[in-house]
């Protein structure tokens, strides 16, 4: 571990070391940084050494991912960013702007799959009996595939 200036903490950290701190799996490391989320250095040794600001990058991360944004989309928004630098509040109030819409979409249709799930599977399949009132000669299958009642309408 190479000692920083400050308060004697490392500058760098190993893969287990991330990933006690950071709570995520060594595999999930090596796959985040496959992606290119993340990046380490390598020693004489080919061990990977990680920046002490990739535990706030994997927050970064994880904390998208679970409010459902895809890796593709984070691995866009950590591109704009400075490499090896922790994202900032600002970082994260701006991109989390950008992905409310899609967020505020996948709500409605939340909401439309928890209001109607007891009464149909809006699919136009006939396979329930409530469906022929509901969707009289299979009308919805002229809409496309899948559960059309249940589709909230995507922006252009």
């Amino acid at each position: 571990m190479t000692q920083g200036a400050k308060h004697g903490l490392p500058t760098t950290l190993g893969v287990g070391e991330v990933a006690r701190r950071s709570g995520v799996a060594v595999s999930t490391l090596h796959f985040y940084e496959t992606k290119g989320l993340i990046r380490s250095e390598r020693t004489v040794g080919n061990q990977r050494r990680y920046a002490r600001a990739v535990l706030r990058r994997v927050s970064f991360i994880r904390v998208a991912q679970r409010v459902g944004i895809s890796l593709a989309d984070i691995a866009t928004a950590l591109a704009a960013l400075p490499p090896g630098e922790a994202p900032s509040r600002r970082d994260w109030t701006r991109l989390s702007a950008q992905w409310r819409a899609e967020l505020d979409e996948r709500m409605a249709q939340l909401k439309k799959l928890r209001d109607t799930l007891d009464d149909c599977i809006g699919c136009g399949c006939l396979s329930i009996d409530r469906c022929r009132l509901r969707n009289p000669g299979d009308r919805l299958a002229s809409e496309g595939a899948g559960p059309r009642r249940l589709l909230v309408k995507q922006r252009p």
